[in-house]
């Protein structure tokens, strides 16, 4: 079968970057072709922020933002921004508010979203072909060939926006990868991204909290955040554990501040004020009480904290603003909300997203080596990523 040449540009994946690409572009005056092998579009729009999509934030900069090239995201950010997405969601009358962080969901429901999007797409005249699954991609004589379900069209444009593979059971893979490496594009190694770590070795009994949450701050290395953690069947989860989880490397050592708000002599203050109380009631009384209980099992202290030298209570409260977990790995792609690493940016060009020493092939979104924080970041780059090239093809 010989392939059509009747689209400006052929894009790979039907989720929040490619259907914002595909909009722009086609609301532009091209001729779009967006495929994807989902029965339905923005699948991980619909599931997100507990189906009210977190779809941006207020707060984003790049450097909460995870790359090889730090500065990579900058232009994308800059001239796509969250207040124009922001503009979007207004102009189809979808209800937001603010929920923590800066963080925005729809007050309603995360289809509004793909609606918005499928919209937008339609106001582009964009075909959409659904439920394919991508036999070929191809190059010759300045077209891209992509040969799906028992069709082949080709285009001089192609751009890849078909994500990484957290969440596998939604279809997601490692596609864009193979078809970056195909084309001559390195790819940063790929590894799951906010994400829960498990446990082992003697800090399994920590898994008898699962269920336990407490406002700490979690730290590892240099970077460090303050939000809730959440002890799991499994191990460790909650937004600060799962921000965490992208910088973290297996060796690496995770430290949380269970008691984010008090100072380091908070125990010497107490004991002076009270010195009749008991250690174990005083922490109870700071921590969710299965918490301060598996805790004291591992300080194993106890009497009228009016018996225990100060230096012994300020070492007990340093530990407990600095307790260290080694974890034995994550819940990987099944559970990532993201995935680190990807197409290296180094390949690609700011401001179109477009390969340097490939002409006319594109890769947008997740499929990049930039993975943002917890909260909206991540479809802020969609977003503005997907504009970028949309301006471009």
């Amino acid at each position: 079968m010989k392939a059509i040449h009747q689209y400006d540009a052929i894009i790979l994946g039907a989720g929040g970057a490619g259907m914002m690409c595909a909009a722009i572009a086609g609301q532009r005056g091209k001729k779009i072709l967006l495929i994807d092998h989902a029965d339905r579009p923005g699948k991980k729009i619909l599931i997100s922020g507990g189906g009210r999509c977190n779809f941006t934030n207020l707060h984003i900069a790049a450097d909460r933002y995870l790359s090889n090239n730090r500065h990579f995201m900058k232009s994308a950010l800059s001239r796509y921004t969250a207040q124009d997405f922001i503009n979007l969601v207004d102009n189809h009358g979808i209800a937001w508010h603010e929920k923590t962080l800066g963080q925005l969901f729809c007050d309603d429901s995360a289809k509004q979203i793909v609606a918005m999007l499928l919209d937008e797409c339609d106001k582009g005249d964009v075909d959409i072909s659904l439920g394919y699954s991508i036999n070929d991609v191809s190059h010759s004589d300045g077209y891209y060939r992509v040969c799906y379900g028992n069709r082949e069209m080709s285009s001089p444009k192609l751009v890849i926006a078909t994500g990484g593979p957290s969440i596998p059971k939604m279809g997601a893979s490692g596609f864009a990868y193979e078809l970056g490496r195909k084309f001559g594009l390195k790819v940063i190694e790929p590894r799951p991204a906010l994400v829960p770590f498990t446990l082992g070795g003697e800090e399994t009994l920590f898994r008898s909290l699962s269920g336990v949450a407490a406002d700490v701050i979690a730290s590892c290395g240099k970077v460090k955040f303050r939000e809730a953690a959440l002890f799991t069947h499994k191990g460790l989860s909650g937004p600060s554990i799962l921000q965490i989880s992208s910088y973290w490397r297996h060796g690496d050592k995770v430290h949380i501040n269970f008691l984010p708000d008090l100072e380091r002599d908070w125990l010497v203050k107490a004991k002076y004020h009270n010195p009749s109380d008991r250690l174990p009631a005083i922490i109870r009384s700071k921590l969710p009480t299965r918490l301060a209980d598996t805790l004291l099992e591992r300080l194993d202290f106890d009497g009228d904290i009016g018996n225990i030298k100060d230096k012994l209570l300020n070492d007990i409260a340093e530990e407990l603003s600095n307790w260290e977990f080694n974890p034995n790995g994550t819940e990987g792609y099944a559970k990532a909300e993201v995935t680190a690493g990807g197409i290296d940016t180094k390949s690609l060009s700011s401001q179109t997203m477009e390969a340097s020493h490939m002409l006319g092939l594109y890769a947008i979104g997740e499929a990049v080596d930039v993975t943002g924080w917890l909260g909206g970041y991540n479809f802020q780059w969609a977003w503005s990523s997907g504009w970028a090239a949309g301006q471009a093809i």
